[in-house]
C-alpha cells in the first residue's frame, strides 16, 4: 500500500466523530461528512488508493433493463441451499427491524405485510440485476433517529439513493475502500449492542453456546455457514432440553402425594379402582422422551388389568411418540391388559387418526378427562359408575368447546 493510501486509511477512522465534534452535528452526518470529503480527496488531489470503481467497476448512470435470467435444474439444485438460507435470514433480519422500530416509536407492525412486501421485491428486483433486500435495523434505527415514522421515509430513502446512483455516480465511484472500511468499523459497532451481548453471556449455557458458536463462525467463514449451523445447533439444544423436561409419572398409590392440591382434576380427590394403574405424561410426547416412556412403563411390578395414560399436559406428538403408543398398545394386548387415553388434545388426537391407532385403541377408550376414563375402567371391571366430581373442569380445550355447544342447545 502506498503511504497516500495508509495515510487515508489510518487517518478516516476518527473522521466521522471529528467532523460531528467539529460542526455540532449527530455521528450519522459525520459519516456523510467523510465519505464527500474521501470522494473529493481523490479526484483532486490524486490518492492512489483502492475505490469503488477500481475495485467493482463503474457505477451505471442509467436503470438497468429488464433481463430474465436462463433457469435449469443444475443451477436450482446448486442454489437451493443458499437461496433458502438468505431467504431465511432476510426475514429475520426484516422482523427484526420492524421489532427495533415498534420499540423507538411505539407502533406494531403488521408481519405478513413486511415479508410479502420484502418477497414481491425480492422475485423484482434480479431481473433488473439486483441482489436481495431486507430490512437493515443500521437504516432503520438512523431513519428512525431523524424523524422517520411512516413507510414514507423508507420510499425517500429509495429515491434518495435512485437519485445519488443517477445523478452522481460519477463521484459515487470515486469513494475509498478504506473510507467505506472505516465507516463500516463504525457502523457495525454502533448496531452491533455489545452490551447486550456481554448480557446473553449470562443466558443459559445451550444459549451461550449457540451465541459464541454462530459468532464465531459469522468472523472466521461468513454468515451463510453461521446461520445454517447456528440453527442446526439450536434445534438439537432445543430438542435435547424438552426430552429433559418431559416426565412420565405413576400416579396411583405411591405417588399420590406429588399432585398439586390446588388442581381441580388432581389424582387425590379421585377413587382410583384397585386393579387400574394411571401413567401421566407431561411435555412433548417426540422421540426424545420415548425411552423415559418405556422405562415408566416397567415401574410397577404387579401387572395391573387396566392401564390409564393421562395426557392432559401433552399438547403435541410426532411419529416417534405414535410408534411408542402403538408398541404399547401391542404390549398390552400380549399380557392382557386393558388401554385408555385420557386428556388427549386436538393435535395428538388428530395425529393418531391419521397414524391408525386410534381406531386400534378404539374409540370408546378415548377421553378428554380423567373422570370418563375412571368411568370406563369401572365399566370393565363391572362397577358402578361415579360420574364426574363436582369440582372437576374440562382438560382439553375440545372438551370446553362440547360443554358449551351443550349449554347452548340445552338453553334453546
Amino acid at each position: 500500500m502506498s503511504l497516500p493510501a495508509f495515510l487515508s486509511a489510518s487517518s478516516l477512522f476518527p473522521w466521522p466523530f471529528a467532523f460531528a465534534i467539529a460542526s455540532g452535528v449527530s455521528p450519522e452526518k459525520g459519516l456523510i461528512t467523510a465519505i464527500i470529503a474521501a470522494a473529493l480527496l481523490v479526484r483532486f488531489a490524486g490518492l492512489e488508493v483502492a475505490t469503488i470503481e477500481s475495485r467493482f467497476g463503474d457505477i451505471p448512470s442509467a436503470l438497468p433493463a429488464l433481463t430474465v435470467p436462463e433457469v435449469d435444474f443444475a443451477t436450482v439444485r446448486q442454489l437451493v441451499m443458499p437461496a433458502t438460507t438468505i431467504a431465511l435470514l432476510g426475514a429475520i433480519e426484516a422482523l427484526l427491524s420492524a421489532v427495533v422500530a415498534d420499540g423507538m416509536i411505539g407502533s406494531r407492525h403488521k408481519s405478513n405485510m413486511e415479508l410479502v412486501a420484502q418477497g414481491m421485491a425480492n422475485i423484482i428486483t434480479p431481473l433488473f440485476g439486483g441482489i436481495p433486500v431486507t430490512g437493515a435495523i443500521a437504516r432503520t434505527a438512523t431513519n428512525v433517529k431523524n424523524g422517520g415514522r411512516t413507510p414514507v421515509a423508507g420510499i425517500v430513502h429509495a429515491l434518495t439513493l435512485l437519485g445519488i446512483m443517477l445523478l452522481f455516480g460519477g463521484w459515487a465511484k470515486l469513494i475509498p475502500m478504506p473510507t467505506l472500511a472505516a465507516i463500516l468499523i463504525v457502523v457495525a459497532w454502533n448496531m452491533s449492542e455489545h452490551h447486550v451481548f456481554r448480557q446473553f453471556l449470562k443466558s443459559p449455557r445451550s444459549d451461550v453456546i449457540v451465541l459464541l458458536t454462530t459468532f464465531w463462525l459469522t468472523v472466521v467463514f461468513d454468515l451463510t455457514i453461521a446461520i445454517e449451523i447456528g440453527m442446526l445447533l439450536a434445534v438439537i439444544l432445543f430438542m435435547q432440553h424438552m426430552a429433559g423436561i418431559a416426565n412420565v409419572d405413576v400416579i396411583t398409590g405411591e405417588l399420590k402425594d406429588r399432585e398439586e392440591e390446588d388442581d381441580p382434576n388432581t389424582i387425590v380427590t379421585r377413587s382410583v379402582p384397585d386393579g387400574v394403574e394411571v401413567f401421566e405424561i407431561s411435555g412433548a410426547m417426540f422421540f426424545g422422551a420415548a425411552s423415559k416412556f418405556k422405562d415408566a412403563m416397567h415401574i410397577v411390578e404387579k401387572k395391573p388389568a387396566i392401564r390409564i395414560i393421562r395426557m392432559r399436559k401433552v399438547l403435541t406428538i410426532d411419529a416417534t411418540g405414535l410408534n411408542m403408543l402403538g408398541e404399547l398398545l401391542a404390549d398390552c394386548r400380549k399380557t392382557g391388559i386393558r388401554l385408555i387415553l385420557s386428556g388427549v388434545h386436538a393435535q395428538p388426537l388428530f395425529a393418531m387418526q391419521q397414524y391408525g391407532i386410534f381406531d386400534e385403541i378404539g374409540e370408546e377408550n378415548i377421553f378428554g378427562h380423567i373422570d370418563d376414563a375412571l368411568d370406563r375402567a369401572r365399566e370393565i371391571l363391572d362397577l358402578p359408575k361415579t360420574g364426574r366430581t363436582q369440582h372437576s373442569v374440562p382438560s382439553v380445550k375440545r372438551e370446553s368447546t362440547e360443554q358449551q355447544s351443550e349449554i347452548r342447545l340445552d338453553r334453546q
